[in-house]
């Protein structure tokens, strides 16, 4: 019995197959990784820890108050402003340009800190 080849587009079925388990699947090194979408800051002991973080644009950073007194996150700038946080209260912004932001907290003007965004 003779075995007839299908054929797609001027290829025989078989050779597709074989052309698709060889080709793989693409491979990414990782420095193709993307940047991490979001970034968390610790408030915590009077101080913002990292005090540098750097994100891509469009990236979320959330501050999180793990100290016993209430601190903000003021942006020396103006761009963004948070209330006055409590323990364990959080406050976020969406950067969505590139730059960076130095802050600080009103309430104790000598913790500073800074957001690099690329």
């Amino acid at each position: 019995m003779m075995r007839k080849n299908v054929w797609v587009a001027g290829l025989a079925v078989p050779a597709i197959i074989a052309m698709l388990l060889l080709a793989g699947s693409p491979s990414v090194a990782a420095n193709d990784q993307p940047s991490a979408a979001n970034a968390e800051v610790k408030i915590d002991n009077f101080s913002f820890g990292p005090a540098t973080v750097t994100v891509p644009v469009g990236a979320t950073v959330t501050w999180i108050n793990r100290d016993d007194i209430p601190h903000t996150v003021v942006s020396t700038d103006g761009v963004f402003k948070s209330k006055v946080r409590d323990t364990d209260e959080t406050f976020s912004y969406t950067f969505t340009k590139a730059g960076t932001y130095p802050y600080f907290c009103s309430v104790h003007p000598k913790m500073t800190g800074k957001v690099v965004v690329q």
